[in-house]
């Protein structure tokens, strides 16, 4: 039944002549959405309204309309896939007079009454075959609600709405299924997943894989590590938790099972490490590059911004395995691991196109052109390598897989923009935005609390970003008011965003995960929360003290750093409950103090941060030091 909430359509499998058909037509796809980002479509309605004609246009065909339908495309698949190409036709030849419109003034002509309508129909089936019935829901019930909301009292209610002011905003403006969300797609988002998609074509995936095994594979709980390790790597490509547990999980989690580790712990781990690829630098997700768009916010900062708390959410988590390997005693990797010399040797060039397109983000080159070159280089670094040279087909693949890739990401947020454009039109996301801070009472940790909880709510079994768009929308307004920075804002949404899809009772990572380990989704989405703590944590602590994100003079970001560090390591240490001598279980006192240590030492307050950084070193010292002298005999090789 969960399943059944998140995905109602079930992707085609096709073979022989219309495979290769299908190859050439989303690689040619692929190709004129490179060619129209770089020299062509300026005007951003035009370039969404042959996005999302185009891409509807496959959809209807790739994705069938149930999980048990067949790989022929029905009748109904091929009227639909019509219906959004002709109507892709009428809305490009009348652009200009759309654009012309005067918006809620202007009567509908019939076909434009027509399209306009079929295409938000269609805009809501797509999104039901994508995403399933929770999205669908939630645009269905806004839609609702700016057709029937004036019937509410205060707040909540506004003017009437008549089916055509409806109609005029979200689909004849860039404000409704042509705004924000789908111009990213089209081109930031696009961008990068070809460029993620082409590197594990080329081989990166097992790049990163081996180079994770070289580095912990022969160490205490050596899988569990390369687990995370691979999964951080490979969401730097990916930027989707659930699609992340898919790739790396399939092979970390069966061998942890071999090893006899608990089901639960290794899909825990899986879904953990696999939840933070979505806000690992450089490219984290589509939802990273709506942030920039909605926010004005340059991408290259975001990313600048990023990269303490994504290394801080991966320490904690690599931690909390450390010592519960540890602990447990958990088997290291046993299968060949070839040494850390060998796989950079054989394998360096695949690390040339992160550096490009680090190195040309610093130089301050447009998002576009950033994936364009690292897409680029992945070809060329390729040539460089002994086991995958990319051919010409392979590329041709890889292009065709992007637009594949692209579908449910353009159904979600087409949906998003649904929302965003009813929410702008009937003022809610100001509403929703003083019940909030009324119900915190205007108290900034409070707001916060009350923030993060609805956030997730929002996020239960929605791609991540829908989930921030709705959070962004509705929450970011109280956030505002509230008088925070607007990037330490949406950053704070962001990760609870992502951390939504490890979250009960859905956590949709953890429902990936649970098919491979073969284990309750439930019990493993709460072990995942246990291990990804820190990732509940940074946000508050990024928005108390913004040098985590890299704001201030360098003495106060190295300060944070260290504080971050100190912090983390004291969070794992009290949430593993380490043992104490006679193997007594820590005190809950004990843990108080390395709870209080850890906040003191990322406080903003240089004295009292380096106050807490001494506390918490002296505590996990003494930690330590019982534990070598009273060594607690663990001879399962399993973890709870």
């Amino acid at each position: 039944m969960r399943l059944s909430l998140l995905a109602t359509g079930r992707r085609r499998t096709f073979r022989g002549a219309p495979q290769t058909l299908l190859t050439v037509v989303a690689a040619a796809f692929a190709v004129w959405v490179i060619y129209a980002n770089i020299f062509v479509i300026s005007d951003p309605l035009v370039l969404g309204i042959l996005f999302v004609s185009c891409i509807y246009t496959l959809l209807f065909l790739v994705i069938g309309h149930s999980p048990t339908a067949s790989d022929r495309p029905t009748v109904v698949d091929w009227a639909l896939s019509g219906l959004s190409l002709a109507a892709g036709v009428f809305f490009f030849v009348n652009a200009k007079e759309i654009a012309d419109r005067i918006t809620l003034l202007d009567p509908f002509t019939p076909p434009q009454f027509f399209f306009g309508t079929s295409l938000l129909l269609l805009t809501l089936e797509a999104t039901r075959r994508t995403t399933g019935l929770g999205l669908t829901g939630v645009v269905g019930a806004f839609l609702l609600y700016n057709q029937f909301g004036y019937l509410l009292p205060p707040p909540f209610g506004h003017g009437v709405s008549e089916f055509t002011y409806l109609l005029d905003i979200l689909v004849f403006t860039t404000d409704g299924v042509f705004g924000v969300p789908i111009q990213v797609v089209a081109s930031y988002v696009f961008l990068f997943v070809m460029f993620g998609t082409l590197l594990a074509k080329a081989g990166g995936g097992d790049f990163f894989f081996n180079l994770a095994a070289s580095l912990t594979g022969k160490s205490a709980g050596g899988p569990a590590k390369v687990s995370i390790i691979s999964s951080g790597l490979y969401g730097t490509m990916s930027g989707s938790p659930t699609s992340d547990v898919v790739a790396t999980g399939s092979i970390t989690i069966p061998i942890m099972r071999r090893l006899g580790y608990r089901r639960r712990f290794a899909g825990a781990v899986e879904v953990a490490a696999s939840t933070g690829g979505s806000a690992m630098p450089p490219i984290m997700g589509s939802a990273a590059f709506i942030l920039a768009e909605y926010t004005g916010t340059p991408y290259r900062e975001i990313v600048f911004a990023a990269i303490i708390p994504a290394l801080l959410y991966y320490l904690g988590v690599f931690l909390q395995v450390h010592i519960r390997s540890v602990r447990h005693n958990l088997r290291p990797y046993e299968e060949d691991v070839p040494p850390l010399s060998q796989t950079l040797k054989e394998g360096w060039p695949y690390l040339a196109p992160i550096a490009m397109i680090i190195g040309v983000l610093v130089a301050g080159y447009s998002p576009v052109f950033t994936a364009g070159a690292g897409a680029l280089a992945v070809v060329v670094a390729s040539l460089f390598t002994k086991r995958t040279r990319m051919t010409p087909m392979q590329v041709m693949e890889g292009l065709a897989e992007t637009t594949l890739r692209i579908l449910p990401v353009a159904g979600a947020c087409a949906a998003a923009g649904l929302v965003i454009g009813g929410l702008s039109m009937t003022g809610l996301g100001m509403k929703a935005a003083n019940v909030i801070v009324e119900i915190s009472a205007g108290v900034d940790v409070l707001t916060l609390l009350v923030a993060a909880i609805v956030t997730i709510i929002l996020g239960l079994g929605m791609p991540t970003p829908s989930a921030y768009i709705l959070a962004a929308v509705l929450v970011g307004p109280a956030l505002a008011k509230i008088g925070f920075p607007v990037l330490e804002s949406h950053m704070f949404l962001l990760y609870f965003a992502i951390l939504s899809a490890l979250t009960p009772p859905i956590a949709v990572a953890a429902l990936a995960a649970a098919a491979i380990a073969e284990e309750d989704p439930i019990i493993i989405a709460l072990q995942a929360v246990r291990l990804a703590v820190i990732g509940f944590l940074v946000p508050f602590v990024f928005l108390w003290n913004p040098a985590i994100l890299g704001q201030g003079d360098p003495v106060s970001i190295a300060l944070a750093i260290a504080g971050g560090v100190c912090a983390a390591w004291s969070v794992a240490v009290a949430m593993e409950w380490a043992n104490l001598p006679g193997g007594r279980a820590m005190a809950w006192p004990m843990r108080a103090a390395l709870f209080g240590s850890a906040a003191a030492a990322v406080a903003p307050l240089p004295l009292v941060s380096l106050c807490g950084m001494a506390a918490s070193l002296a505590l996990l010292g003494v930690i330590y030091l019982h534990a070598r002298r009273n060594p607690v005999e663990e001879k399962r090789a399993s973890a709870e």
